[in-house]
C-alpha cells in the first residue's frame, strides 16, 4: 500500500477519533459499555487541547506523507475537507482551549443524562 494512502487512512482514523471523543457520549446513551472506550478518548483529547500539544497521530501522518514524497498536499477529499478540520490554519492556543472546553461541556451534558437514566432505572 502506498504511503500516501496510509497517510490518508490515518487522517480518517484521526478524524473519526475526534468525532468519537466529541460526540461518543451519545453512543453511551444507547450502549452504556462504550463509556469504557469513550471516557479515555475524552481525557486524551482534552489533554491534547488543554496541554497545547500535537497528537502523535499527526506526527505519524506527517511521517507517512514524507515517505510518500508528498511535500505539498494534493487536493483529494481528505486534504480538501478533513485536514482543515483537524489542522486549521488559524489554530491558536485560545482556540485550543475553546475546543477542549466545548468538548468537555458537551460530554458533561450527555453524561448527566446517562447518570440520570441510571439513577432513575435503579429507583424503579
Amino acid at each position: 500500500m502506498a504511503y500516501g494512502v496510509i497517510a490518508d487512512l490515518l487522517v480518517l482514523v484521526h478524524f473519526g477519533f475526534v468525532i468519537f471523543a466529541v460526540s461518543g457520549g451519545l453512543m453511551v446513551l444507547r450502549w452504556g459499555w462504550i463509556a469504557w472506550l469513550h471516557l479515555p478518548a475524552v481525557l486524551w483529547t482534552a489533554g491534547i487541547e488543554f496541554g497545547g500539544w500535537v497528537c502523535p497521530l499527526t506526527y505519524l501522518e506527517y511521517a507517512f506523507r514524507d515517505m510518500a514524497g508528498e511535500r505539498v498536499a494534493h487536493v483529494g477529499f481528505v486534504d480538501r475537507y478533513i485536514l482543515p478540520l483537524l489542522y486549521p490554519e488559524a489554530l491558536t492556543r485560545d482556540t485550543q482551549v475553546v475546543l477542549g472546553t466545548t468538548m468537555i461541556v458537551v460530554n458533561i451534558l450527555v453524561y448527566s443524562i446517562v447518570v440520570r437514566r441510571a439513577v432513575h432505572a435503579r429507583s424503579k
